[in-house]
């Protein structure tokens, strides 16, 4: 494995850190752990481990990509002569066998710039927004138009199309893989287990601000390549400002002037969620099925604030800042005693 080297990012990721680090260090030529402003000793936990480290500097709006590009640009100069990356957020584990199997399919295959597996959640059963990551990781196996936070990468690849989207506070891979597949490369999800993820969301509210990423990441993915053949993000655009600004404006707004029977609109709410869980059904428990459904219509309010936000933003030439679901994180030992109690 001496042509392949790590980056992991985190800010805050507690005991997680510990496991995502442990998962790689000695198996790779080198581990680069980058740390966006953490304040609960990540940087020394990250050092008495053996891992290379970046800090961010706290003048700089932090980004994922940002410290990915951070990360990479360490690793190039501590082992220049490596020919791919790995990737991997500070909350993920990484599971063995898969940087053997990455490595050897990107070496196999030179048209290819990045190779993913399936992501899992460590424990799904502790929260409903636990199970909603442990589902939304479960994507199609095959040629892919985009890989998540956790993936392997071709180090060529990435430097033609000089790395990740600094400015970018989410969908940043989806970016990048539409560059990289701009310059003919391929990118492909493997069947095959790559990282075990630990959401360790427990409330509603960080459920609302996760949403509020995706929405911010779906008009600034729009705005930058919307007028590309492929038309990246332009129909999720178009859905989140259709049912989370036009329907309930049309439908309370007239109210008055059509003596209520505007408030039928609203009916296209339930009907929507119907769709998406008969469509869901097909390979989730209904449970499951109806919970993602949930999520996805409710989704499209917090997803319209971070529209808004990022247009905002734009109109006034401000920096994008992070949106953070996440604090200083509770102990492994913590999440599964509360994964046990719901059960």
């Amino acid at each position: 494995m001496k042509q392949v080297g790590l980056v992991a990012i985190g800010r805050n990721e507690g005991d997680r850190l510990e496991a995502c680090l442990l998962s790689a260090i000695g198996k790779v030529a080198c581990v680069v752990y980058v740390d966006s402003g953490s304040t609960d000793g990540s940087l020394e936990l990250a050092r008495s481990i053996g891992a290379d480290t970046v800090e961010l500097d706290l003048s700089t709006p932090f980004t994922a990509a940002r410290a990915r590009n951070a990360g990479f640009a360490r690793l190039r100069q501590t082992v220049p002569e490596i020919e791919f990356v790995q990737f991997v957020d500070g909350d993920c584990e990484i599971v063995d066998g898969w940087l053997e199997l990455a490595q050897q399919k990107l070496a196999a295959q030179p048209e290819l710039a990045v190779v993913c597996g399936r992501r899992r959640e460590r424990y799904p059963d502790a929260t409903p927004y636990n199970r909603l990551c442990d589902i939304e990781w479960d994507s199609p196996i095959g040629e892919a138009k985009a890989c998540g936070g956790d993936s392997m990468m071709r180090v060529s690849a990435l430097e033609q199309v000089s790395g990740f989207n600094p400015t970018l506070i989410a969908g940043e891979e989806p970016e990048l893989c539409v560059r990289l597949r701009q310059n003919s490369w391929k990118i492909e999800r493997l069947d095959a287990e790559m990282t075990l993820h630990d959401a360790q969301m427990t409330r509603f509210d960080q459920w609302w601000k996760r949403c509020q990423r995706a929405g911010h990441a779906y008009a600034e993915g729009s705005w930058l390549h919307g007028n590309t053949p492929e038309r990246h993000w332009v129909k999720d655009t178009t859905s989140i400002w259709f049912w989370g600004f036009v329907v309930p404006v049309l439908a309370i707004g007239t109210a008055w002037v059509t003596h209520g029977w505007s408030l039928l609109l609203l009916w296209g709410y339930p009907i929507l969620g119907y769709r998406i869980y008969r469509r869901m059904q097909q390979n989730l428990k209904s449970k499951d099925a109806a919970l993602y459904a949930l999520s996805c219509v409710l989704g499209r309010f917090p997803q319209l604030q971070g529209q808004m936000l990022f247009h905002k933003r734009r109109l006034l030439g401000q920096r994008s800042n992070l949106i953070e679901y996440k604090r200083s994180s509770p102990s492994i030992e913590q999440v599964t005693m509360s994964a046990k109690s719901t059960k």
